[in-house]
């Protein structure tokens, strides 16, 4: 791990192709980062943490006695009084208790008669603290290429991305049975509403309907919305799940709501319609 990390772990999958490799690291930084900012700056980046409610406390605190600093150490007299000040007061309280004197620096040798050790009930808000940070770092084009091996398998001979659904890059095919009879134009309206309502779709009516869904599997669309001769009977559609190729039937105007619940992992594939009699 590196100098400035308290811990380091990194995530690996396993590819058929490459064995385990490493997609992320995440590194534990504590607060190295703003202590070491403040230390050469001279600004103070703690944060303040507010408590819910004010509690009181016992505080030690030393007050550095300038009359008897002053003469005995003349010219270093004020830095020894920022140190002093700088310094945890259980520290020299402890020192005095155990030598009676307390080394600051490893050199200032401090009386109990160079500082006054008072302990004060004092009522704190909240604390100050330096954050600490955790930093990951991901490999966007590993990434990628683990989901597109992950997702991809053979059906019957025909290729599928079957991503999750949630990072498929597009949501519906819309497509209409035929050229035909009005059903591309009923097509193109159902499309635009679902681009209306902020869903990806993607409008095809190349080919036969069966090369139409090849085509959407292969790109790894999870639904297909086809419009056919019953949806200008009664304004219902067919909708088709990319992975298990089963269909079923819904109104138009429940569409928006349906996919969009779909699409949030709500409500599974059967939910969204009656199933579908061929």
């Amino acid at each position: 791990r590196a100098h400035y990390s308290a811990q380091g772990y990194d995530q690996e999958v396993f590819l058929e192709r490459w064995g385990w490799v490493e997609v992320s690291g995440h590194n534990y930084r504590t607060d190295y980062d703003l202590r070491r900012h403040m230390e050469h700056s001279g600004s103070d980046m703690r944060v303040f943490k507010q408590y819910e409610k004010p509690i009181k406390k016992e505080k030690t605190v030393v007050k550095p006695v300038t009359a008897e600093i002053g003469p005995e150490f003349k010219t270093e007299a004020q830095k020894i009084i920022k140190l002093l000040e700088e310094t945890k007061p259980e520290e020299i309280e402890g020192s005095f208790k155990e030598k009676g004197y307390y080394m600051l620096e490893g050199k200032y040798k401090i009386l109990p008669k160079h500082v006054e050790i008072v302990h004060e009930i004092v009522k704190e808000k909240g604390r100050r603290f330096i954050p600490h940070v955790v930093e990951p770092s991901f490999g966007l084009d590993r990434l990628v290429y683990v989901t597109l091996e992950y997702a991809y398998i053979t059906k019957n001979g025909r290729t599928v991305l079957s991503f999750p659904k949630d990072i498929a890059p597009i949501q519906v095919g819309v497509y209409p049975l035929v050229s035909k009879d009005g059903l591309p134009e009923k097509a193109k309206e159902v499309y635009q509403m679902l681009i209306d309502e902020g869903f990806t779709a993607e409008y095809d009516e190349s080919g036969s309907i069966g090369r139409r869904y090849a085509r959407a599997d292969e790109v790894g669309t999870p639904l297909g919305i086809t419009i056919d001769y019953q949806t200008l009977e009664d304004n219902t559609v067919t909708i088709r799940d990319r992975d298990s190729w089963k269909q079923v039937r819904t109104k138009i105007e429940e569409l928006p709501e349906l996919l969009s619940k779909y699409f949030r992992c709500k409500i599974g594939f059967e939910d969204l319609g009656q199933p579908f009699k061929e």
